[in-house]
């Protein structure tokens, strides 16, 4: 597996923690939470895509998508929701929640964080859980997002040597103490867990299993991807990239469709889209500067590229974006 790769998907999907909750919850207790899509203006807005996350610090509870079957969390596990899925967590199976508090939301995005909260149902049953969202882009090109599962669910994080332990440990201390700069480091802890679901879901992936992350996890696709992502303005062709890894033409194009699902050289193509729409969105470069950085040899030339395989033309996208 080549961890370059992953990271600099990460930057390039602009990967950021946001809002984070502490939750305090004796039994009856039931919460229930929209879509990424519902609640990403409230929580996030101007991030396109919403991811959520819980990790049970102490006592016992379930989780799940709406209508599905849940599965039950101890202390230690961490729960996430890649697809951004509405999902219910409660303190038994089977039960719903109302419609979400769109004030408390709202209010997320003023208060200073961790918000608390506070579900009484009388119980001498109790849970604590830390929950917070991820914001990142889901197109033009997010092959991590395409190739993540609707529930990612690791059991006993919680031993204090391994890195969700401790970032349990730092997130209750940052919850309680409530120190200047205490966001920010939520925020990047949120962001650490989550790579750490990601390498820890990527190394128990079976081996007949076939994404992209598993073409990340493969020797040979994963150093295909691996040069196409270190110098994506290359002017890559399939026998150059045959020779750099030692495949044969035949059988480099065969197996990294078998694994991505497109083509190397259409991949290629797709990961530039998403270096372009980054740069568009979040740098105030002229069409020029991006074209020659993303491998274009013109403006021209990447204007058509991009209206093709995103739809609309680079400065439409800038203004919607902005």
């Amino acid at each position: 597996m080549s961890t370059d790769t992953l990271s600099e998907v990460l930057r390039a999907v602009r990967l950021t923690g946001a809002v984070f909750f502490s939750v305090d919850a004796s039994a009856p207790w039931v919460a229930e939470t929209p879509s990424g899509r519902e609640i990403g203006p409230h929580i996030m807005p101007g991030v396109e895509h919403v991811i959520e996350y819980h990790v049970l610090t102490t006592g016992s509870c379930w989780a799940g998508i709406v209508d599905e079957a849940p599965v039950r969390l101890d202390p230690g596990d961490v729960i996430v929701f890649p697809q951004g899925d509405s999902h219910v967590m409660s303190s038994a199976p089977g039960m719903r929640g109302g419609a979400a508090d769109v004030e408390l939301l709202d209010q997320a995005r003023a208060d200073r964080l961790p918000i608390s909260i506070k579900k009484d149902g009388g119980g001498p049953e109790r849970a604590q859980l830390v929950c917070g969202f991820l914001g990142c882009d889901a197109r033009p090109f997010n092959p991590l997002l395409d190739a993540l599962p609707r529930v990612l669910h690791v059991r006993g994080g919680a031993s204090e040597e391994g890195v969700i332990g401790q970032f349990v440990k730092l997130a209750l201390a940052e919850s309680t103490a409530r120190r200047a700069g205490g966001e920010a480091i939520l925020a990047r802890l949120s962001e650490l867990l989550f790579v750490e679901i990601v390498r820890r879901h990527l190394s128990a992936l079976p081996l007949d299993n076939v994404s992209w992350l598993a073409g990340l996890r493969d020797e040979n696709i994963g150093r295909v991807l691996s040069r196409l992502h270190a110098r994506p303005t290359h002017d890559w062709s399939l026998d150059e990239l045959a020779k750099e890894v030692g495949m044969s033409r035949s059988v480099l194009a065969e197996r990294f469709t078998h694994f991505v699902g497109v083509p190397p050289m259409q991949y290629l193509a797709q990961w530039r889209m998403q270096l372009a729409a980054t740069l568009l969105s979040g740098t105030s470069q002229n069409l020029a500067e991006i074209a020659e950085r993303v491998g274009y040899g013109s403006e021209a030339a990447l204007s058509r590229a991009f209206k093709r395989w995103v739809g609309m033309a680079p400065a439409e996208w800038r203004r919607a974006r902005r």
